[in-house]
């Protein structure tokens, strides 16, 4: 599997999708062991009263005109229209051979700038900053999850294909694919104030309050120092001994790792200290609820909603943002 896997990941970037997709199908429904098919749901009225207000009534911030947020969807004839393998489906029960089976309830959907090259999401005390890439495109910025307007950004070089977003004491760390520099920027200002040097691959990054946990692309976890970007160990991902490919944006909620498994609409809840898959969360009703206004790109990116159970994801050139709960899928 991995000298096949190594041959197709150099096709990573946009308007290669499909080709990939369709490539790589055989490699993700053998590692996610995984059959049937679920849906995702929108969150009832009942169980959003006295719950834990959305996105949209917890978070206070200035005016932003929606205006300032690109509104025009990518046009659907410009992408190759074969789907995306959605391989996070599963058998009608909650539980299979130990791993719990989960599904998307939205709750709200926010504006997110179809633009973007989604690679890295993050959410602190109300603030929602992201990393775009694509040569020539990436940046980090910083956005109100509210409307979705971009109020501050900061350019990558062109020559740099921006990855994963991570957030330790104020400072913002953003991955590049091949380019070997994690660079550092101040979370308030978004100033880049320095870097850091790796071996490898970046794709996905995330703070474990303790530890950097970082990906790059194989079923391979790195932790890294926060301070000093030294690697301090290492855990291979399985799901029921297989490993998984293809882990890109990553979370650390509660002594967990959620990662995007590229290339799918499937989340894994990974534990860090063993590898193990805990969870898998079928994502595909969000893309699909779009109406082909998101091509064939599929999801990526995770922010926890501090304080409770909910999570913002959204997908690489997706005009809208879903705050959801995973949830047991429907037997």
């Amino acid at each position: 599997m991995r000298p096949r896997w190594r041959e197709l990941r150099t096709a990573k970037g946009p308007g290669r999708t499909t080709a990939f997709s369709r490539a790589l199908t055989p490699v993700i429904a053998s590692t996610l062991l995984l059959a049937g098919a679920a849906c995702g749901r929108e969150a009832s009225p009942a169980a959003e009263a006295g719950g834990q207000p959305s996105i949209a009534e917890a978070v206070t911030t200035s005016a932003v005109p929606r205006s300032a947020v690109p509104t025009t969807a990518v046009p659907t004839t410009a992408v190759p229209t074969t789907a995306v393998p959605t391989t996070a489906a599963v058998a009608p029960t909650t539980r299979v051979l130990g791993v719990e089976q989960l599904t998307v309830e939205v709750v709200s959907r926010v504006p997110h700038d179809p633009g973007s090259y989604t690679q890295g999401l993050v959410l602190d005390d109300g603030t929602l900053y992201e990393s775009a890439g694509n040569y020539g495109q990436s940046e980090v910025r910083k956005v109100d999850p509210v409307s979705g307007a971009v109020l501050a950004r900061s350019d990558n070089d062109p020559s740099e294909f921006g990855e994963g977003l991570a957030l330790v004491d104020g400072r913002l760390i953003q991955l590049t694919w091949q380019a070997g520099t994690a660079h550092i920027l101040d979370a308030a200002t978004l100033a880049r104030v320095g870097t850091y040097s790796y071996e490898g691959e970046g794709w996905g990054l995330c703070h474990d309050g303790q530890r950097l946990v970082m990906s790059n692309g194989r079923p391979d976890l790195t932790f890294r120092d926060p301070d000093t970007f030294a690697a301090v160990g290492s855990v291979t991902v399985t799901l029921e001994g297989q490993p998984v490919e293809g882990l890109n944006e990553l979370e650390c909620v509660d002594g967990s790792v959620y990662a995007n498994v590229y290339l799918t609409d499937t989340i894994v809840r990974i534990d860090p200290a063993s590898g193990r898959v805990s969870a898998v969360v079928d994502a595909s009703a969000l893309r699909a609820s779009l109406d082909g206004l998101a091509g064939d790109e599929v999801l990526n990116g995770i922010a926890h909603v501090e304080g409770g159970d909910r999570f913002l994801l959204t997908g690489k050139h997706w005009p809208t943002m879903f705050e959801v709960r995973f949830v047991p899928q429907r037997g």
